[in-house]
């Protein structure tokens, strides 16, 4: 690690906001990043990791503590206990598209529809990153974290990361403090060996517009899924304004079933998967011959928050007046900044989306990001 001196926020996150920090480290090793969380313990310091900061929205103060730059890289492949899988290690400061782009190059399947998510591997978990269907708890075996109140290295089975739809016991949820405040190494993932696969998921197949179920090539699943986030603003450009944001700032929302038929019919949705793999233990002392017909539990369902949005009348291009953040000209879930904006602008909109949202139809939306030094 080394200390440098210290960036302006503004310039290293997507949506450019935020002051220099008090205080900047640059870990490009996992025993630097090791040493520089340590180090920063120690000193009490107030502190975040930043990797890509693609998720991370800052406010406009001085961040008063340390910011510790994730620069790690490195991709190594690894026996999988599987036949015809393979495990591959990522470093945590490794740029997560990267590792998307070499899993489909050497025909490893598993991540393909993720492709053209922004930021580093040690954020996907935190995050339980995810599109058109496909997750990374799908896949992911293993994470290699540090513990920020022992300092401990140790290695996590993805199991014991609670991991849900965009969470995880190692988030900062808006709020409150994350279940674990642990700092990511390294993660493991197994992946199918495969250079083309039969897509089953429905949101997947619906975004390739296929109609049938043969099999497709992974790089053909990438290059549309790339070209599909292009067209919605989801790609990082830097000509493009529409670009400059978080991605989808909100999350879509998670509602019972109750609550989804209240909505309008038209509104999207989809059905969040109940266990289907659960095990009824009877005690063979009280078993009659008769296994009880499992009780249905009511499913939670999942519902565009962008359709939310356009529905309370908040328009693609959408701003307030004399502000210099809007909503994506190409996306209503993306808040972008239009050259200039400072977070009070950009946390502005956010809560006047809200307050729509929450007039028309009652729900809440959650912010996606990690917020720092901003409220909404």
């Amino acid at each position: 690690m080394h200390e440098i001196t210290p960036i302006p926020l503004s310039a290293l996150t997507t949506i450019a906001t935020g002051g220099a920090p008090e205080r900047m480290l640059d870990a490009t090793t996992a025993e630097g990043l090791v040493s520089a969380l340590r180090e920063t313990w120690s000193r009490g310091d107030e502190w975040f990791v930043l990797g890509g900061g693609s998720n991370l929205f800052v406010g406009d103060e001085q961040f008063e503590g340390t910011v510790i730059r994730v620069l790690t890289r490195g991709i190594d492949e690894l026996p999988s206990p599987h036949e015809g899988r393979i495990r591959l290690r990522a470093q945590a400061g490794h740029g997560w598209d990267e590792l998307v782009a070499y899993a489909v190059e050497h025909g490893y399947a598993g991540l393909e529809a993720m492709s053209g998510i922004p930021g580093t591997v040690g954020a996907a978990p935190v995050q339980n990153i995810g599109a058109y269907g496909q997750e990374i708890q799908e896949t992911l075996v293993e994470v290699e974290l540090i513990d920020a109140a022992t300092g401990e290295i140790s290695t996590v089975p993805a199991s014991e990361l609670g991991l849900g739809f965009r969470t995880s016991v190692l988030k900062h949820h808006y709020g409150s403090e994350p279940e674990r405040r642990a700092v990511i190494l390294s993660i493991t993932v197994d992946l199918l060996v495969a250079r083309e696969r039969i897509v089953r998921g429905e949101q997947l197949r619906r975004a390739l517009t296929l109609g049938d179920d043969a099999p497709v090539p992974l790089s053909w699943v990438r290059e549309r899924i790339l070209a599909t986030r292009a067209s919605k603003g989801m790609l990082w450009d830097q000509v493009d304004p529409d670009t400059h944001g978080v991605g989808s700032f909100f999350q879509n929302a998670i509602v019972t079933e109750t609550v989804a038929r209240a909505l309008p019919p038209e509104c999207p949705r989809w059905p969040v998967s109940p266990d289907l793999d659960t095990v009824t233990v009877i005690p063979l002392a009280s078993y009659g011959g008769l296994i009880p017909a499992p009780a249905r539990e009511a499913a939670d369902v999942k519902v565009s928050a962008a359709w939310l949005i356009e529905q309370a009348g908040i328009r693609k291009g959408f701003k307030l007046p004399r502000s210099r953040a809007s909503v994506s000209t190409k996306h209503a879930l993306a808040l972008t900044n239009r050259g200039g904006a400072t977070a009070a602008e950009v946390a502005e909109l956010a809560r006047f989306i809200q307050s729509r949202v929450h007039s028309e139809f009652g729900l809440v939306l959650q912010p996606e990001p990690v917020l720092v030094g901003v409220e909404l």
